[in-house]
């Protein structure tokens, strides 16, 4: 199940950046108690407040002033410790917690109106008979359509208390006429495990988008089925996976790992180093364990990756990871803002900081994809710069890297043309999403009708909507050549024409077949 979305056209790269600044790892910790000073240099903050406020000229919104100073000073210290104003607090504490109450709709606005993508199945639309391709036009008393949806709002009117109704009015386009329904509102869940599936009769495929509160239950859950198809060798899939809270991460580790074996350990400024260890409880301890990351799989997941190739317990395959070495805890304030700040570097079994550097500021940081472009590190592993003072020997004698991330032990270039590194970004954007919607929409009873066969068969076996998607992608994002990766392309676009119709499985049911890591994760 998916959360209630909007899926607008993505600019390149800002969305990968976004992901990082307000993901990242942090503990779930008490708060440290309020600190009272007399310090009169921690006092000129306060004082300054007050004066604009009483004596400026003309009326200034002291609150914004405080959240540009805040975010001012922690932008001085490192690009993870971060300000999380008021308005965006409930979204970012959703996305952590795993679900929400709502009415259970992906969508995405067009032309001023909320067109509905899907429903997610067996939710509060579902049930009530919303439909993919429906354009919602009233919730409760509110018009959404014939002016501009201001997104925020949107999410207000369609969430609710749990088992509070809301009347609403979509317009059928396939039936060309005006419907209205009552939905209960109810629990959504916001999934961070994507899937888990068997690859073959004997590997096992999980795939985590991020370490939420119910991360560590939903994988059991799925690691349970894969246990249950006689598995004996599990496919972790990490990558674009930005991180999330520590904990969730050390249980997942402890299902491979054996008891006592070192997972993670971290220090603070006062040299405190805390050790977490596995338990006996892992009920993945013997199966053969692969582990895929990119240049997206940060902090959690370099956790996981770090405790799997230290303890020589499994393969890591792919590209060098984030290199986020950093603890946050997160402290609220009473206006519902919070500050997440570094109390913590982690370590690996081995003893590596595989934090990056940071001192050149949070863009170059964040934009640090480009870097590895220009040195070739995407397409070849002899491009990755490590120094010779940041290696490290796992117990079986492997040589392992600190510094930058967690470098693999099987290197997989990245897929798309050299030339074309855009591609796959855009391949896995709201992009495909709008494009192969309003597609489906355009002849929706025509599609509905058609089998997976059917439609793998109609918009991969010919250029077609290939050729659609280029001339949409240049309307859109300007001219990127798709053509050095038609077939690339083809792969994601009949993919997510099969999400839309089918479901998430089969959307992975393509998307892994021709996956060039999943392949090299098979040959060992």
């Amino acid at each position: 199940m998916k959360i209630d979305k909007v899926y607008l056209p993505l600019l390149i790269f800002s969305a990968v950046a976004v992901g990082f600044l307000l993901g990242g790892i942090f503990i779930k910790a008490p708060v440290a108690p309020q600190i009272v000073t007399q310090n009169e240099t921690k006092q000129k903050l306060n004082k300054l407040i007050d004066f604009i406020d009483s004596e400026y000229v003309d009326d200034v919104n002291t609150d914004s002033i405080v959240d540009q100073t805040v975010t001012g000073i922690l932008e001085k210290l490192d690009p993870h410790s971060i300000y999380i104003a008021k308005n965006d607090a409930a979204t970012e504490a959703q996305n952590m917690r795993g679900d929400f109450v709502g009415i259970g709709v992906n969508f995405f606005i067009e032309n001023d109106t909320v067109t509905v993508i899907s429903p997610i199945k067996d939710g509060p639309a579902y049930k009530a008979g919303i439909k993919a391709g429906d354009r919602i036009l009233t919730a409760g008393k509110k018009q959404l359509f014939g002016k501009k949806v201001n997104t925020e709002k949107l999410y207000d009117i369609l969430k609710g208390e749990i088992d509070s109704k809301v009347n609403v009015t979509v317009y059928r386009k396939s039936e060309k006429k005006k419907l209205n329904f009552e939905i209960t509102r109810n629990v959504i869940p916001v999934k961070s495990v994507d899937i888990a599936i068997m690859l073959n009769k004997n590997t096992g495929y999980i795939k985590i988008n991020r370490f939420a509160e119910t991360t560590f239950e939903e994988f059991k859950k799925g690691l349970t089925q894969i246990i249950n198809s006689k598995a004996n060798s599990l496919v972790l899939d990490l990558r674009d996976n930005g991180g999330g809270y520590l904990e969730e991460a050390v249980e997942i580790a402890d299902e491979f790992l054996k008891e006592k074996k070192l997972i993670v350990f971290t220090k603070n400024k006062k040299g405190r180093i805390d050790k977490t260890f596995a338990t006996n409880d892992g009920t993945f301890e013997n199966g053969k364990i692969t582990v895929l990351i990119n240049e997206n799989s940060a902090s959690a997941s370099e956790i996981i990756a770090g405790a799997i190739q230290d303890n020589d317990r499994g393969l890591v395959i792919g590209r060098r990871s984030f290199g986020k070495g950093l603890v946050q805890r997160e402290m609220p304030f009473k206006d519902g803002s919070s500050v997440r700040l570094t109390v913590a570097r982690y370590y690996t079994p081995t003893g590596r900081s595989i934090q990056k550097p940071y001192n050149h500021g949070s863009e170059e940081y964040f934009n640090d994809f480009m870097n590895r472009y220009h040195n070739g590190e995407l397409y070849a592993k002899d491009s990755i710069k490590i120094a010779d003072t940041l290696k490290f020997k796992t117990p079986k004698g492997r040589i392992v890297y600190g510094g930058g991330g967690i470098v693999p032990d099987v290197f997989v270039p990245l897929e798309a043309s050299k030339g074309n590194e855009v591609i796959p970004i855009l391949m896995q954007s709201g992009v495909v999403t709008n494009f192969a919607f309003k597609s489906i929409d355009a002849k929706r009873k025509e599609f509905e009708k058609m089998n997976y066969s059917q439609i793998y068969s109609k918009v991969n076996g010919t250029d077609e909507y290939f050729n659609l998607f280029k001339e949409f992608v240049a309307k859109t994002d300007g001219y990127i050549d798709l053509s050095l990766s038609k077939s690339y392309v083809k792969r994601y676009l009949t993919a997510e024409f099969c999400r839309q119709l089918l479901g998430d499985t089969d959307y992975f049911r393509i998307i892994l077949k021709e996956d060039t890591m999943i392949k090299e994760a098979l040959k060992h």
